[in-house]
């Protein structure tokens, strides 16, 4: 089965994920969506100093919104506030240094941010791709630390902030190689078996698709969703799938095409007139399992999945 998924998979990616299939689905679109005014609404941003988040950050921040970065590298960040604040003409950007792969930080960032300031729209952009197995300070596995456990922490601790807000939005930005796994609730750390970080980070951007959905149920005030960029050209890209850029790096999307529908789903009012909870690509919403796949979990093991996360939450909760 999982050679069938694999290899289903390929095929639509090479059709849909590449430069050419952005170009495609492209003349499809409302270029008057992106036109509107985002003074006063403010976007928090996780991994914006590069790639897509910073592309995301950058078309915010030209349209007049009040940009948060969280990063984890003080030097990267500032170099992209820089950056940003000139080629938008916005000061209104700011830094906050949060490393995400730490439970304790995403707790402690997020409970003084909501103290100070306002948010409109949370979009959990900071992911990683770590080939070998690796634990946390916290000794949590690496990748689920960082793509699901902080994503977890950030989106639910600001949950009450959100909830003030008009028309407030939670973006993630997920992946479909979710589509090659179905979730192994009883090995949500990859401690069985041998460590693929690959598969690791599939089996996390499920997890994700699976969290906006239950989310997006539990609290009817916010418009949740998830998306996949397609395969972009991002420095995250080059450095954990090498081998993967070097044969397709002439086929890859820009940063800015694997942001905009980052950017649509923040900012366009055809993004939150959608049913919340749904897994975009392209500005379309899309089935989160490949045909005869058998991917898909029940929910019982769904609900597992939010069990325990909480669970380990409350452990690193300060």
């Amino acid at each position: 089965m999982s050679f069938y998924r694999n290899a289903v998979w390929f095929v639509k990616g090479l059709q849909e994920y590449t430069k050419s299939g952005y170009e495609e689905a492209a003349k499809q679109f409302n270029t008057g969506d992106l036109d509107v005014n985002l003074s006063g609404r403010s976007f928090v941003i996780t991994g914006a100093n590069s790639g897509i988040g910073k592309a995301t950050a950058h078309e915010i921040a030209k349209r007049g919104g009040i940009v948060h970065l969280v990063c984890r590298n003080k030097e990267r960040a500032q170099e992209a506030k820089e950056e940003l604040v000139e080629h938008s003409k916005n000061q209104n950007v700011h830094v906050h240094i949060v490393d995400m792969s730490s439970a304790r930080q995403v707790w402690e960032f997020a409970e003084s941010f909501s103290k100070s300031n306002s948010i409109h729209v949370l979009i959990n952009n900071a992911g990683c791709m770590v080939n070998q197995k690796e634990l946390t300070e916290e000794g949590v596995e690496k990748n689920f630390a960082t793509n699901t456990l902080g994503t977890f922490i950030l989106t639910t601790a600001l949950i009450p902030a959100l909830k003030q807000a008009q028309d407030p939005r939670v973006i993630t930005v997920s992946s479909g190689g979710m589509l090659v796994q179905k979730m192994k609730v009883d090995d949500l750390q990859s401690e069985k078996g041998t460590f693929d970080g690959t598969m690791a980070y599939a089996q996390n951007k499920r997890q994700q698709v699976i969290l906006t959905e239950r989310w997006a149920s539990q609290h009817k005030e916010i418009h949740f969703s998830s998306m996949h960029p397609g395969w972009a050209d991002t420095p995250a890209v080059q450095l954990s799938m090498p081998d993967f850029h070097a044969k397709m790096k002439n086929k890859l999307r820009t940063e800015s095409m694997g942001a905009d529908t980052v950017v649509w789903l923040a900012v366009s009012a055809v993004a939150s007139n959608q049913p919340s909870g749904l897994f975009f690509q392209d500005r379309m919403a899309v089935p989160t399992h490949l045909p005869l796949a058998l991917s898909r979990s029940s929910p019982a093991d769904e609900e597992k999945l939010q069990a325990i996360l909480e669970q380990l939450a409350h452990k690193f909760k300060p």
